[in-house]
């Protein structure tokens, strides 16, 4: 399997953290232990958690109003793979890819080729009908799958059958549907025949399925329709699920909710009925900001994870959840903001799984709320960092992989060999 940093660099890295890492993990350990925690069963839990990364998060992102093009971006989908190979090699926690119709369209059997020349695999497919492709027929500028023109819906379906039919050579188990669909004036559409040719064409979607794939419908609250969104909250994509079928679940992207909604509670309710799909994790301080895992309220993405992991030790009904990185990044290295929220995952998930389940319920079933968020504290307060390093390390990655990818002087290297692009208006990627 081919490496896109020298293995020597990451080992010279290595060297100069493993005494240092082996001293706090031993510490971190003594610790568990009075808990009656195995800090060896952790770091294998750990390394078994991964998480996909967006083909077009390597890419520098952008607003509505500017995109500012960094140093060696990806020219190509290849490009974008090689990129993730880097992310996947330092950090040993996003194996998958998740592929963008039609900004990542290519041969499927290339695709294939070029991935597996890293070890990597594809993730869910996801499909673009909020914004028009280079000679495509019909505009998406007034909606897609809802749209009042049959012919511009028939199009709209169309392109996520191509999806399926990619993903099926690629290996993918699921195909990721998020519209923009929607009004910014009152009047403007009819909310009920809208929602209604939407689900029309989405069983078509649903009925081409494999067997063995999943749908992800995806809500989100506003933008690009601000005043109405055909599928805007946790709610219609509920519906959406029990509409279409048993292989239809909900996608939560933790972006795509109002500001004070209480997301972790939104994920319980979609456990509980068996329609949580997955995630598309980002942060965010206003609205859609797209910003880095954890960068702006860890403890909430600790607290979606305390869910996550409620469910899976309590083996909840369908729970299967697939988990993908979904971030803009215009003042960052791309690799590197992608290699952090990897890593905050799975310190999310990490801290999830020190919770004293048996504790807290006792604490909740005695009404005891002052100790039953104590609970949940001691288990966020624990620096599980050389849990996550030390699962790096026995699977071949970087204690720590932002210091290793800038020994490598991996980004002046491909900024030597991808011309410059040229910067232009605006526009997320």
């Amino acid at each position: 399997m081919e490496t896109m940093i020298p293995a020597d660099v990451v080992a010279a890295s290595n060297a100069q953290r493993e005494a240092a890492l082996r001293t706090d993990y031993a510490a971190l350990g003594e610790r568990l232990s009075r808990r009656g925690i195995a800090i060896d069963d952790m770091v294998a839990r750990v390394a078994r958690f991964g998480v996909a990364i967006p083909s077009w998060g390597v890419g520098t992102g952008g607003t509505r109003f500017a995109r500012f093009p960094g140093p060696g971006e990806p020219r190509d989908v290849f490009d974008k793979i090689e990129d993730c190979a880097v992310i996947q090699q330092l950090t040993r926690a996003t194996p998958t890819v998740s592929l963008h119709i039609p900004w990542d369209k290519a041969d499927p059997q290339r695709l294939k080729q070029a991935a597996a020349r890293f070890g990597l695999g594809f993730d869910a497919m996801n499909s673009n009908t909020f914004s028009d492709a280079k000679d495509q027929k019909l505009s998406y500028k007034f909606g897609s799958l809802s749209h009042a023109d049959a012919a511009v819906r028939r199009q709209a379906v169309e392109h996520n059958l191509e999806c399926i039919e990619i993903g099926s050579t690629l290996g993918s188990k699921a195909l990721t549907v998020w519209i923009g669909d929607g009004s910014n004036f009152p009047g403007q559409v009819n909310f009920a025949r809208a929602f209604e040719r939407y689900l029309e064409a989405m069983r078509e979607i649903y009925a081409a399925l494999p067997d063995d794939w999943r749908l992800f419908s995806e809500h989100k609250m506003y933008e690009p329709a601000f005043y109405s969104t055909v599928v805007q909250d946790w709610g219609t994509n509920y519906i959406i699920a029990k509409e279409l079928g048993e292989r239809a679940f909900c996608l939560v992207d933790l972006g795509h909710h109002a500001p004070n909604v209480n997301i972790e509670m939104i994920v319980s309710r979609l456990i509980q009925f068996g329609k949580l799909g997955g995630f598309h994790f980002n942060d965010s301080k206003y609205g859609d900001d797209d910003l880095d895992a954890g960068s702006i309220d860890p403890y909430r993405l600790f607290l979606v994870f305390n869910e996550l992991v409620d469910a899976e030790l309590s083996g909840a009904k369908d729970f299967s959840p697939a988990h993908m990185l979904d971030q803009s990044h215009n003042v960052t290295d791309p690799i590197e903001s992608l290699m952090l929220s990897a890593a905050e995952v799975q310190r999310a998930y990490a801290q999830a799984l020190l919770v004293d389940r048996k504790a807290l319920e006792g604490f909740q079933e005695d009404n005891d709320a002052l100790m039953a968020t104590q609970t949940l504290k001691t288990a966020y307060r624990t620096d599980v960092e050389p849990i996550l390093a030390m699962a790096r390390l026995q699977g071949g990655g970087a204690i720590d992989p932002v210091a290793a990818y800038r020994a490598s002087h991996y980004r002046a290297k491909v900024a030597a060999e991808r011309p410059a692009a040229a910067a232009g208006g605006g526009g997320i990627v």
